[in-house]
């Protein structure tokens, strides 16, 4: 057995655990527990440092899961946009591929609690249908194995569902979104990144919410991927309480990039039965994304978007840089709030031909001497 899979076997995941540990009321507990699966592994837990902190908040069960506040169980309509259980098919060109319901650490804000932990739900029985459905859709170029979390799954488990892709001859890219780099960094091994090594061009989505989990446990994890080709891209959820603060978040894409992760995206949290605690107004996105922009490297800024109610897809979010303008003149606002003008052109219009450009008549305009007629 693996380091990491006895870190698994030692995890709190049990209503007796949270009484034991947190002084949790045995009813609320049960009730918790059978609402959402519980899972906190040693290493999340041991970076924890106080109750209530941004690491507790994301982990530990809270009261306010158990209140109705009228939120759907699905809010990104996947369950609708489902051709097979295993594969979420929403965009044109690429494909969600669910190989596991299990986590190695089940977050308190999780979109799919519906189905994470429920192994009648997302179960290895549907990846052959899964990658049947891939190979029947020429127009599926790109695939993101979810779950739960893909890395649960043992090497061997792993390897079979990335050859079974990549014998596919339109699947161009591999996915893996995984937060293992962020709360169980153990599971990154040289072993397994010798396995990926295999089957590129492979790429992975992790997902650190706050600066406390960016360790050196977890660093060592993500550098291991990127020495192994495979660039680690970071999507992180604005929650109240853990990161919406522009100092916070600032801190955090920083340290990732230190780490070789570069920041993907900020997700406005979904409006998700259970979790509406964790959501903030938009406008506290949007004042975090004005604060990060010319304060930091863009390579550190991510993309703040909303994965639209509905199955919409993801619809980026910007601070307000343009005012407006004047005559053909943009009017533009930077970082510091200084006030700019760029000429504009006027649109060309449509049917219209560029011009042709000189050097371009004397190369080819010309035949025996004489200019001929060029047709653009």
């Amino acid at each position: 057995m693996e380091l990491w899979q006895e870190m698994l076997r030692q995890s709190v995941d049990s209503a007796k655990d949270l009484v034991e540990r947190f002084e949790f009321d045995p009813g609320q507990a049960t009730q918790l527990n059978s609402l959402f699966h519980i899972r906190i592994n040693p290493y999340y837990l041991s970076l924890i440092r106080y109750p209530g902190d941004p690491i507790w908040l994301q982990c530990i069960p809270d009261a306010r899961e158990l209140e109705d506040d009228g939120l759907p169980e699905d809010p990104l309509a996947e369950d609708s946009h489902s051709p097979v259980p295993s594969i979420v098919h929403r965009y044109p060109d690429r494909v969600l591929f669910l190989t596991t319901s299990q986590c190695s650490m089940y977050c308190r804000f999780c979109t799919r609690k519906r189905k994470v932990g429920d192994s009648t739900k997302i179960n290895m029985k549907y990846i052959q249908d899964g990658i049947d459905y891939i190979a029947k859709h020429p127009e599926v170029r790109d695939v993101i194995l979810s779950g739960g979390d893909p890395l649960m799954l043992t090497d061997f488990l792993l390897e079979r569902i990335l050859k079974g892709l990549r014998d596919i001859p339109h699947v161009e890219i591999i996915r893996l979104g995984t937060k293992m780099p962020c709360v169980l960094p153990q599971r990154v091994t040289p072993k397994l990144c010798k396995m990926i090594k295999k089957y590129h061009p492979i790429y992975v989505n992790t997902h650190f919410n706050h600066p406390w989990e960016c360790t050196l446990e977890a660093k060592r994890a993500c550098e291991m991927l990127a020495d192994a080709g495979v660039p680690v891209g970071n999507q992180a959820v604005l929650m109240k309480g853990v990161n919406d603060d522009p100092d916070v978040m600032l801190e955090l894409v920083r340290k990732l990039l230190t780490m070789r992760v570069r920041p993907y995206y900020l997700y406005q949290a979904d409006p998700t039965k259970g979790t509406n605690y964790f959501r903030t107004p938009v406008s506290k996105g949007l004042d975090i994304m004005d604060k990060l922009r010319g304060h930091t490297s863009g390579l550190a800024i991510p993309h703040f978007v909303i994965d639209a109610p509905g199955g919409g897809g993801k619809i980026p979010l910007l601070p307000q840089y343009v005012i407006g303008r004047a005559g053909k003149n943009i009017i533009l606002r930077n970082y510091k709030y200084e006030i700019f003008t760029y000429p504009d052109l006027e649109e060309e219009p449509v049917g219209h031909a560029p011009p042709v450009e000189k050097a371009y008549l004397r190369k080819n305009g010309k035949k025996n001497g004489k200019k001929e007629k060029v047709e653009v």
